[in-house]
This record gives C-alpha cells, sequence and structure tokens, in this order.
C-alpha cells in the first residue's frame, strides 16, 4: 500500500449498527473482496478478523471497536467495526467522533432495534453522513418495507432506495441498481466474488419506474438543476442523480439504502460502490473546529490540510501488554516517528515511539501520517481518550467526548496475596481503555467496588483480569447504582471558625440549591469573575469541595443529580480564611441544605425491547407487571411479538434465565439506560432507608 493515497479517495467509516445485525458478518466480506484477507472467517465458529479478542470469539459479540485499512480500486477505507451492545456503547461514541461517514446495518427482519436507534442519535450528533444496508434478506420473515417504515418514523429518517431486491427470503438473487437500470448477481462458486451484470427481469420493471422516480425527486430535492428537468420531464444521467444524492447524503438530508446478505456473500460489492459514491473524504467534511488554548474563546476552524498546524485526536487507548497504544485521528499537519508532541489537554510533552497502521490486532509499521489519516502509536505515557495532542509552539484543544454514566456495580476482592498485589495496577490500565469503567473503595467495608454500563460489561473486565493480568477475584452480586435528588428549594449561609494548632481556620459561604428537571445532571452557578472576593487557588478549592459534597449525596451516600448548586457569596477575610476553613464550610453548608430540601433516592430505568413467539406473549407480559413494568407497546413481527417496556434496572438482574424458562429458550431481549426515576417505597425499605 501506498502511504499516503490522495486525501480525495480516503474514506474513514464506521459500521454501525443493533447488536446480531450482522457488522462483523459486512466487515468480514469487505477484507475478502478488498483481498486483505484470502479465507472469510464466521462471527458463529470465532474466526472473524475483526473479532480477535477471547471473550469476542466465545461470545460471538464484539466487544470493542477494531480499527483496520483495506483498498477498494483506487478508495482507501480506513474501517472501523463497532459493537452494538449497549454495555460497550462507549465504543460506538468515540468512533463516531472522529469518523466521516458511517455504514448502518439493518436486519430485514428485526428491522430498527433499540440499539439501531441509539447509534443513529450518535451518529446524528456528531452529524455524521451514513449510508444504510438491510442485510439479512434471504432470511424467513425478511420485510424490508416495514424496515424503511420503521427508519422513517423511529429514526425520522429519509431512506432513498438506490436498489431493489431480486426475490426475497430463500428466493433472494440479487439487487437491481437503480441508478444504471441493471440486474446485479453474485456467484455461488467463488464466494460472492464475481459480479454478474445483466437485464432487470421484466417483472419488476413496474416496481422499477415507481422506485427511480421516487429517487429521481429525492436527487431533485438537493440539486436545483435537477429540479429543473425533472418538472420539464427532461432525461437525467445517472451520474447527475449520482452527484445529486451524494450532497444530499454528505448534508445528512437523505439516506441512500442498499440490499444484501453478507452470510451468503451478496450485496456487499454494491455497498463498497457506495462507500465511494455517497461518502464524504476528509477534504468534504466541515472544517474542525479547536479552542486556542492560551485563549479559551478564540475558535479556529481547520481544513484537513497536511501542511497545517498540527491537531489530532486521541480517541481509544489499549493496553498492550502493559504498556498504552493509543489510536489517533489526525486532523491537520503531519506527524513522525521520534517527534516530540503537546497534549494540550493534560499540559504534558509526549514522544511518539512508533506509529502503526492496525488490520484488527496486527500491525504495520509506518514512519510518518499526515491529516485525514487514522493510526495507533505507542509511547504516549499520560494520553488518555479525547486528549488533544498538538505543538507546544501551536497549542490548539479539541471539543471532548460526552461519556454515559455506567449504573451497575460489583464488589471484588483477590483470592491471595499475589492477586492482591496486582490488583489496583490492573484495574488501573483497564481504566485507560474505558472511560465508562470506575474503581472506587467502599469506605465501609475496605472493598473494592466496580461500576460498568451493565452485567456484561462488567463480567468482561472480570475475565479480562483474569487471562490478561493473571489476576483472580471473587465477585458479589452486581448492584444497582443509584443517585439522589432534592425536591424543594434551600438557601443557607454557613459559617466556619475553628481554632486548631494556635490557628484560627475560618470559612464562609451563602448556597442555595434547587431542583432541576429529570436528566439534566449537575449543575453549578459561581460568580462572575469580578464579582470573586476569593484568590483564585482558593475559587478553585470552592467548586473542587461543591463537586466532593454532591459525590456523597445527601441521604444514602449516592451522588446527587438533577440539582443546581448556586454560590450566591463566598466573602473573604485576609489573614482569616483558610483553605481549610472554606472546605469545611463549603461542605458543611451544602451537606445542610441538601438533608432541608427533602432529598429522594432515584433509580435507573431501562428501555426494554423483548421478542417472544405470539403463544407465550401474556406469560411474559405477566412477568414484566410483576417487575414494576410499563409496556408502551407491542408489534407484531411474523409468529413474534416485540414488547417495549419501561423497568427498573434492579428487576432485571438474571431475567435471562427467567425469560428462557417462559418462553422455551425463544425469547430475547436487548436494553439500555433510560432515565432515572424516584425509587418507590419498597426499594427505600429495602435498603433499609425507608
Amino acid at each position: 500500500m501506498s502511504s499516503f493515497p490522495p486525501l480525495q479517495n480516503v474514506r474513514n467509516i464506521g459500521i454501525i449498527s443493533h447488536i446480531d445485525a450482522g457488522k462483523t458478518t459486512v466487515s468480514e466480506r469487505i477484507l475478502f473482496y478488498t483481498h486483505v484477507i484470502h479465507k472469510m472467517g464466521e462471527v458463529h465458529d470465532g474466526s472473524a478478523t475483526m473479532d480477535w479478542m477471547a471473550q469476542e470469539q466465545e461470545r460471538g459479540i464484539t466487544i470493542t471497536a477494531t480499527t483496520t485499512t483495506c483498498r477498494w480500486g483506487d478508495l482507501w477505507i480506513n474501517l472501523i467495526d463497532t459493537p452494538g451492545h449497549i454495555d460497550f456503547t462507549i465504543e460506538v461514541e468515540r468512533s463516531l467522533r472522529v469518523l466521516d461517514g458511517a455504514v448502518v446495518i439493518f436486519s430485514a427482519v428485526e428491522g430498527v432495534q433499540p440499539q439501531s436507534e441509539s447509534v443513529w442519535r450518535q451518529a446524528d450528533r456528531y452529524r455524521v453522513p451514513r449510508i444504510c444496508l438491510i442485510n439479512k434478506m434471504d432470511r424467513i420473515g425478511a420485510d424490508y418495507g416495514a424496515a424503511l417504515n420503521q427508519m422513517k418514523e423511529r429514526l425520522r429518517a429519509r431512506p432513498v432506495l438506490l436498489q431493489l431486491p431480486v426475490g426475497l427470503e430463500a428466493e433472494f438473487e440479487g439487487v437491481i441498481d437503480l441508478l444504471e437500470g441493471r440486474l446485479l448477481t453474485f456467484s455461488e462458486e467463488d464466494q460472492g466474488l464475481t459480479v454478474t451484470v445483466g437485464e432487470p427481469p421484466e417483472a419488476y420493471r413496474e416496481e422499477m419506474e415507481r422506485a427511480r422516480e421516487e429517487l429521481i425527486e429525492a436527487a431533485a430535492e438537493c440539486d436545483d438543476d435537477v429540479l429543473a428537468d425533472f418538472l420539464e420531464n427532461r432525461p437525467i444521467s445517472p451520474d447527475r442523480l449520482r452527484a445529486a444524492i451524494r450532497q444530499g447524503a454528505l448534508d445528512c438530508r437523505i439516506f441512500p439504502v442498499f440490499f444484501g446478505s453478507a452470510l451468503r456473500n451478496r450485496g456487499i460489492q454494491p455497498l463498497l460502490e457506495g462507500v465511494d459514491a455517497f461518502l464524504p473524504s476528509p477534504l468534504e467534511t466541515p472544517p474542525v473546529q479547536a479552542r486556542r488554548a492560551e485563549s479559551p474563546e478564540q475558535v479556529e476552524e481547520l481544513p484537513c490540510d497536511p501542511d497545517g498546524p498540527l491537531c489530532a485526536m486521541a480517541f481509544k487507548v489499549v493496553s498492550d501488554e502493559g504498556r498504552k497504544l493509543t489510536y489517533l485521528r489526525l486532523y491537520s499537519g503531519r506527524l513522525r516517528v521520534g517527534e516530540t508532541v503537546w497534549n494540550s489537554t493534560r499540559k504534558v510533552t509526549e514522544k511518539v515511539a512508533r506509529l502503526f497502521r492496525m488490520h484488527a490486532h496486527k500491525r504495520e509499521r509506518i514512519d510518518e501520517v499526515r491529516a485525514g489519516d487514522i493510526v495507533a502509536l505507542s509511547g504516549l505515557k499520560e494520553t488518555l481518550t479525547a486528549d488533544t495532542l498538538c505543538h507546544a509552539e501551536y497549542p490548539l484543544v479539541l471539543a471532548g467526548l460526552s461519556f454515559p454514566e455506567p449504573v451497575v456495580s460489583l464488589a471484588v476482592e483477590p483470592k491471595s496475596v499475589d492477586d492482591r498485589e496486582k490488583l489496583l495496577p490492573s484495574l488501573e490500565k483497564l481504566q485507560w481503555e474505558d472511560p465508562t469503567f470506575r474503581v472506587r473503595e467502599d469506605s465501609e467495608t475496605g472493598q473494592t467496588v466496580l461500576t460498568g454500563m451493565g452485567e456484561l460489561h462488567l463480567e468482561v473486565v472480570i475475565d479480562r483480569l483474569d487471562r490478561e493480568f493473571g489476576v483472580k477475584v471473587k465477585t458479589g452480586r452486581p448492584q444497582v447504582v443509584y443517585r439522589e435528588t432534592l425536591q424543594k428549594t434551600v438557601t443557607r449561609r454557613e459559617v466556619f471558625r475553628r481554632e486548631t494548632e494556635g490557628r484560627v481556620q475560618a470559612g464562609e459561604v451563602l448556597l442555595r440549591i434547587s431542583p432541576l428537571p429529570r436528566g439534566e445532571g449537575l449543575r453549578l452557578l459561581l460568580p462572575a469573575e469580578e464579582e470573586w472576593s476569593l484568590p483564585k487557588e482558593m475559587q478553585a478549592i470552592l467548586e473542587e469541595s461543591l463537586r466532593q459534597g454532591c459525590a456523597f449525596g445527601a441521604r444514602a451516600g449516592y451522588p446527587l443529580t438533577d440539582i443546581e448548586v448556586e454560590v450566591l457569596e463566598a466573602p473573604f477575610e485576609a489573614g482569616l480564611t483558610t483553605e481549610p476553613g472554606l472546605r469545611a464550610a463549603v461542605q458543611r453548608c451544602l451537606a445542610l441544605a441538601a438533608r432541608e430540601a427533602a432529598p429522594v433516592l432515584l433509580e435507573p430505568v431501562m428501555s426494554l425491547e423483548l421478542i417472544t413467539p405470539s403463544e407465550h406473549a401474556g406469560k411474559v407480559l405477566g412477568t414484566l407487571q410483576q417487575k414494576r413494568g410499563r409496556v408502551e407497546g407491542m408489534q407484531t413481527r411474523g409468529d413474534a411479538e416485540a414488547i417495549h417496556v419501561r423497568i427498573p434496572l434492579s428487576e432485571m438482574f438474571g431475567y435471562m434465565t427467567e425469560l428462557r424458562s417462559a418462553t422455551r429458550g425463544r425469547g430475547t431481549f436487548t436494553m439500555e439506560f433510560s432515565h432515572f426515576d424516584v425509587a418507590p417505597p419498597e426499594t427505600l425499605k429495602r435498603l433499609g432507608l425507608a
């Protein structure tokens, strides 16, 4: 491979979808048809290239986002295969933060599923252009019309068909290219390598004309010249239609749709042509916005220019045999092996030891990387996820990432003395990798408590501790991570004065704490800079003390959320106000005010989609109601029912076993965090708070 392809030929794309829609299978076919691999592996037998972790191969799911590079004609594709399970949503979040485009995969049978909605919203947040593949067209129950309707209703998206499938379920044999008016079929003899072009079946003529007219209407909305020709009923060439659709896709106004069956090697090559035709190169993405480190209010727009100032984001960190391997997206400038860079987020100097182009977990050494590329590097000791790297003489800071809050915790104890010594260093390395994984020590029991996104997330952490770090632990039962909030507004002044060791420690503060709507989190309102009487170092101590106080809660020791804390006054008396005195005043004031403000406990509520055979639906609904589940809707999908429920997380531990028993092993569910809600009296009683 050439070191530097033309930037207009580069595509930085991710594959995103709900779990089990076929992301890794599609990735495997892409690698095969681009000749990166010469034998296709399968997810179900643990041989897929992109699922390289032992845990992925055993479970048949993707756990970590994996990067590779491949060529399709003149096109150079940096590809990231992302997980579909909600417990690993951070992998999708940080991948979409640095990608230019995405391929979204939907199952023709299940359609738009809960995690499909989540990844779509994540892509919306970063305005990532997308093309869509409706996969599994060969499966019994395939219904692409229902999938398209769900895209419109649930995602508020406008899908535009560029193909029509020929046949459904076992009869699915190929696709009709609506732009060129041709039939594409895929040879079974050479695993789909040979694509045969032919005339579309006569039976599809009417459907083709109708679909092509809808395609032209969508193109006309994106291009005034196409609109004029459409209104005048003049012929429009495929190239002009392609250019108009491309513009609509880059603007995230429309989303081109392709069809295929990755497992049967059908429809992947046209999808690769779609990546070329409808997803942007780094030159076509909006210039990245960076703040000047010395003047944060000054925002600078950086186009993708190898000769510009260095600006890169570390979007993923992996613990590789105890050392950090950092994944990097370069937005501007160049980077060479041996170069010194400035981490403007942590304000430290780092040195680039080696640069790699990654192929799953395998590495290809390179000497230089330039703007528009995605690579990995070793040698960075302090850098973590979402840090900005630049040159010290031109310091820039990129906008970071929002990390979802973990909702499940687990107490662990080392099994032996050797395990005890290795436990905390090993957990620290796992925290490098995953910003949604937290570790703390329980002040009452002295146990180490791990907090993550779900049971599977923590299960994988425990497994990795054993396999990768040789640390064996005993685990307790998973616990829900609750929150506290307040119901009343309270204003309180606290004056602290105490003499210790011959010196008076003093501090004073006036606070107002108020409840906020659900989902608002913690909001601190501090006086304007000119209104502070406190020195700067004491201002920082005051803010830190407020955050610590909110983390300790008001009633049960759980963090406070959905509240606003406003500092109305923080007087400073020279020679009298001290840092310990101010800290004591702030924490006491906050604690007493919170107790007066009617604190309540909040429990995490999950959004659940449950698929069950129709004959078992009544029994399943009964179990959900016993668990305080609130059914929000049901849909019939063939001979199965899809039940949408809001249910407290505390009721869901071990539910898969119960569901399998109720449905004779045929029921499945997926869930994601929805919101926090006030815990009922029985929960308070169980926790000893009633």
